[in-house]
């Protein structure tokens, strides 16, 4: 893929810093749409409502960031990657700034604000880095770009309840005072990144039928027919097992700091997971790893059924075995939606893809929950959801004549 400078911008980031910046990009956009779960109880009570109710601001963000994903391609297309890099990272900040007033109205701006955001990410740090890794490490750079997810989380969990406390419990100010971080990585991308000349902007009919092409052509191929499948299935698991790993060993009667560390060993496992499966999938083809992982989720998760029953160190194993895989999938999947976009679209062909992705991270935990109102067992419901992990596997595997010849 050619790449136009202007005249009078940057330099070309080198692919090491390339993939630092992009990496940060993420760190940053996962910790701002998950700052308020970090400050639920504090922020519940301020806005007057049960700490249950900031579940509701995450479903409000990933419906907005669905559909940011959407149009994401023709946004990718006029404005260029590089720009949508700092337009991001601006309502970031502009984001946290409105959920620190403290009101419902401002609330719900800002969090649609946020999702819009998170699903222009992808789409616009797969463009760029697909310019600068080699096709032979480019599993392993979208993974490590995606350890920034679990990353993310570890650092809005830890940094804002530790500035809270150090700005004297004021939540409100915690959360203001944490956009310095995707606000100074937007000043950052301005001076790395080489900007090319924006495209005319697209009319609002021309933009949905990009919308309503690049889905036809998602249909038309059967990999990328499967890679939006493994999305949702791979997407909705791992929502289910970072939401209720915690929750159901405390239902077992542990305490919930042990419990609580338990889920964050799940996550570390998330991270590193994520660096191992993308050096695998630069070796043995990426629907080969997908394949793999799905079995492996699906498992692990069908072990759980027997979760109250085994020892508690097999137990914790199998619940961070989860984590390294549930959590671990997305490098790969992202790898390869890059290097299957058709005519080298890459930022558009990512985005329409990650409209399954968000559904599957709305719709699993819901659905979880529902299967436990029924059963009332934890046990059971990881039992039963270890299908989507199966079914993922025979997906990925039923695709292998796409994946690159081994050496």
């Amino acid at each position: 893929m050619t790449h136009t400078l202007s005249s009078d911008g940057p330099a070309p980031a080198r692919p090491l810093a390339m993939l630092a910046l992009m990496t940060a990009v993420q760190i940053a956009g996962t910790a701002s749409i998950l700052a308020l779960t970090a400050l639920a109880p504090e922020a519940a009570a301020t806005l007057g409502v049960g700490s249950h109710w900031i579940g509701y601001q995450i479903s409000l963000i990933y419906f907005a960031g669905m559909f940011a994903s959407a149009i994401a391609g023709s946004v990718v297309g006029w404005l260029q990657a590089e720009r949508v890099i700092a337009l991001e990272l601006g309502l970031f900040g502009l984001g946290l700034w409105g959920v620190a007033l403290g009101s419902f109205p401002a609330l719900i701006l800002a969090s649609g604000a946020l999702g819009v955001a998170y699903g222009l990410n992808n789409p616009a740090s797969s463009e760029l880095l697909s310019r600068e890794g080699r096709r032979a490490n480019v599993s392993l750079v979208f993974s490590i770009k995606q350890s920034g997810v679990p990353l993310g989380a570890v650092v809005a969990n830890m940094a804002l309840p530790a500035l809270a406390l150090h700005l004297g419990a004021s939540w409100q100010l915690a959360v203001a005072g944490f956009a310095v971080l995707p606000l100074g990585l937007m000043l950052l991308s301005l001076r790395m990144l080489p900007w090319t000349p924006p495209r005319p902007r697209p009319g609002a009919r021309a933009l949905w039928a990009a919308v309503l092409a690049e889905q036809r052509a998602i249909g038309r191929s059967r990999p990328l027919a499967t890679l939006a499948a493994l999305g949702g299935l791979y997407s909705a698991l791992q929502l289910i097992v970072t939401a209720f790993a915690v929750v159901s060993l405390v239902d077992q009667g542990w305490s919930l700091i042990a419990a609580g560390g338990v889920g964050a060993a799940l996550q570390l496992a998330g991270a590193a997971g994520r660096i191992g499966w993308g050096i695998v999938g630069d070796r043995i083809g990426g629907f080969r790893t997908l394949g793999l992982i799905g079995a492996l989720a699906g498992a692990f998760s069908l072990a759980l059924g027997w979760g109250p029953r085994l020892p508690d160190a097999v137990e914790v194993a199998v619940m961070i075995g989860l984590g390294g895989v549930a959590v671990g999938w997305n490098g790969v999947f992202l790898a390869l939606t890059a290097r299957n976009a058709p005519g080298g679209r890459v930022g558009a062909n990512t985005g329409a893809i990650l409209v399954y992705t968000f559904l599957g991270v709305i719709l699993g935990p819901s659905i979880f929950a529902l299967a436990y109102q029924v059963t009332g067992s934890y046990a059971a419901c990881f039992a039963l959801f270890s299908t989507l992990g199966f079914l993922g596997a025979a997906l990925s595997w039923a695709c292998l004549a796409q994946d690159p010849p081994r050496s």
